[in-house]
């Protein structure tokens, strides 16, 4: 039933291992792919994986830093296995763990773990306790709760109908039993208030009572008023008419601001004013050779110590219940929440993860994947022997850091001038597709690409296939007459470094990439960038043609642009535009995403928790983040930084 159990160490080390009869295929594949995308990936927090025909379940132990896997058919249903691994997980480290306390990868090696007789008698034990468990069988008519009725209430059930439709029948003394019918009401009414006068006295004696009556009538009286609206706060008046705005230049005269040159006064300020100041800051020629330098956050000491402040409230509330059986039991309770002797468990980090939790989603992440990542943060945790004199509050921070910062740093590294390099050595161009949804800056960002490669001496050829939205092609014409400005022909030989190849609007999107990437191969261009139309992602047709275009043309890159402002769409927009590509493509191995752009970053402040969300979603890095408006606002994603700015109180 099983194809395989392995139990192996977190440095990679395999402790023990069985593969199930008839299994030729090795378990090294399968259990590889689990370490890189999930347990690498900081996905743990659910237990399972699938891996082509196997699915595979696993369990952390975290105090001796080991994986149990077990791996059996896709189709099978085997109740018994989550169980049968927490057993097996249980028996492993009884026997062995006089050799598990002795850390190091040499002890492993040394160590002979004979586990195999344990491991099957387990197995035998879990498989017979599966078959063992008796189907439910149907019951009885004289179990069920229709056999409970009888003949009597059903008879009670008609009377109370045929007395309903007495009842309907207006009868002739119908309004004088209304008229004594409120007679009593007020008189009930009048009786009610009457005990509420009574309870509202709360057992007063007479002159008790009288005395409080003088005292509620002196306050009414010094305070000019009633006395209960008086802790009421009071409501703003209305003003009379529209109040008259002051400006911040309004103690000026006009012609003080009168700035055309001529003016006496003021005629050599307005000769001394920068003839640029008001149109776009100047760029840095060459100021951009080489990688994109990183995104900058620093996180002040203040901040800091606002979070250590937290980390000790944290604290203070889970050892209240410690604190509460008396005086040296609450001492011995704060030392052991401190002292490293400590298993951590569910119940101890749960107040942690949901401040954590809440944290992130202010922060702009995904509440699903939010929630993921507290939760394979647990995982990682539950069990683990905490540091000396550490809270649990900080143990959690680090490890959610930690993990943060390992879903930033990319499986691959996305090197583009290394690529564009060899490209050109194999006399080819460099292909990128740029796709995404309306408005998040694909043309913008597309320019300050073209800018920074232009920086690195390559040429650059823009395909512009966004045939769609009117002015698409005049921004992109725009764009390359001001990078042309900037790096004049001069420069690179007498020939344009940057070119515009455009066939007009309503043509097919695909056919005029593939006649720029033919273009661009005869006439030398080291790097083609495609642009395309923005389009939502439960828009059918254009997602059609997407991926039309990406499946023909077969483009080097694919460059996802989304907007840093986005939280839980994030995750609509990645998931829905890779299933797109998928469902589309006519191969076995669609082309999905490659990469993202993530624009508008200096917009945001700290709430960096779009590029947590994108980057979970996909699995794939963060390429260049937009910083602002000019052409070198372009930067390289630095995990750490962005780590700190999410982190932030």
């Amino acid at each position: 039933m099983l194809d395989f159990f392995a139990i192996f160490s977190k440095g990679g080390i395999v402790l023990w291992c069985f593969q199930g009869a008839g299994v030729a295929e090795s378990f090294t594949g399968p259990v590889n792919a689990l370490i890189r995308s999930v347990i690498l990936q900081e996905r743990s927090g659910n237990n399972s994986f699938t891996h082509n025909a196997l699915s595979l379940k696993y369990k952390l132990d975290n105090e001796f830093e080991l994986v149990f896997v077990v791996g059996f058919q896709k189709i099978l249903t085997l109740t018994y296995v989550d169980k049968f691994i927490d057993d097996v997980q249980l028996h492993f480290r009884d026997r062995y763990k006089n050799e598990l306390e002795q850390r190091g990868a040499l002890k492993f090696l040394l160590n002979n773990f004979e586990f195999g007789d344990d491991f099957h008698r387990l197995l035998r034990e879990a498989e017979g306790s599966s078959k063992a468990k008796a189907s439910v069988s149907m019951r009885t008519f004289n179990e069920s709760q229709k056999s409970q009725k009888t003949v009597k209430s059903m008879i009670e059930t008609k009377d109370g109908d045929k007395s309903k439709e007495q009842g309907g029948k207006k009868s002739k003394n119908a309004k004088k039993e209304a008229e004594s019918g409120g007679d009593q009401a007020k008189a009930a009414s009048q009786a009610a208030s009457k005990k509420a006068v009574e309870n509202g006295n709360e057992g007063l004696t007479q002159e008790e009572i009288i005395e409080r009556n003088r005292a509620k009538f002196i306050s009414k009286q010094l305070g000019g008023g009633k006395p209960e609206k008086s802790s009421k706060s009071p409501k703003p008046q209305k003003p009379k008419g529209k109040m008259k705005r002051v400006w911040d230049m309004s103690g000026k005269s006009f012609g003080e601001l009168d700035y055309s040159g001529t003016n006496g006064d003021n005629s050599s300020d307005a000769q001394n004013q920068d003839p640029d100041a008001t149109a776009e800051p100047l760029i840095q020629v060459d100021s951009m050779k080489g990688d994109l330098r990183g995104v900058d956050y620093e996180s002040s000491d203040d901040e800091d110590e606002e979070v250590q402040e937290e980390d000790r409230v944290i604290v203070a509330n889970t050892n209240k219940k410690g604190a509460k059986k008396g005086g040296f039991g609450g001492m011995f309770g704060m030392l052991k929440g401190l002292v490293g002797s400590k298993n951590l468990t569910q119940e101890d980090m749960e107040p942690v993860l949901d401040k954590m939790r809440d944290h992130l989603i202010t922060k702009n992440v995904a509440a699903e994947i939010a929630s993921q990542l507290c939760n394979s943060v647990a995982k990682k945790l539950e069990g683990k022997v905490m540091g000396t004199f550490t809270t649990v509050a900080s143990t959690v921070k680090q490890a959610l850091q930690d993990s943060l910062v390992q879903i930033l740093q990319p499986k691959r590294r996305v090197d583009l001038l290394r690529d564009v390099l060899e490209a050109r050595s194999q006399r080819k161009p460099f292909v990128i597709t740029f796709c995404g949804v309306n408005g998040v800056g694909k043309s913008t960002n597309l320019a300050k690409i073209s800018y920074w490669l232009i920086e690195n001496g390559f040429t650059v050829l823009i395909a512009a296939c966004d045939t769609f939205r009117a002015g698409a092609v005049e921004q992109l014409r725009t764009h390359q007459r001001r990078l042309n400005s900037l790096h004049p022909p001069e420069k690179h030989g007498g020939q344009p470094a940057i070119q515009l190849f455009e066939k007009g609007y309503g043509k097919d999107a695909a056919g005029i990439a593939m006649e720029a990437i033919a273009f661009a191969r005869n006439q030398g261009f080291d790097v083609v960038l495609i642009d395309t139309a923005g389009r939502m992602q439960d828009n059918a047709p254009l997602m059609t043609a997407l991926a039309k275009l990406i499946t023909v043309n077969t483009p080097d890159l694919v460059l996802f642009v989304g907007e840093a402002l986005v939280g839980n769409e994030a995750v609509d927009q990645l998931v829905k535009f890779n299933q797109a590509l998928a469902d589309h493509s006519k191969t076995d191995k669609p082309r999905l995403i490659d990469g993202i752009v993530l624009t508008k970053f200096d917009t945001i402040d700290d709430k960096v928790g779009a590029a947590i969300s994108m980057t979970y979603i996909t699995g794939q890095p963060i390429v260049f983040v937009g910083t602002g408006q000019t052409y070198s606002d372009l930067r390289s994603l630095n995990a750490r930084a962005v780590v700190s700015a999410l982190m932030k109180a």
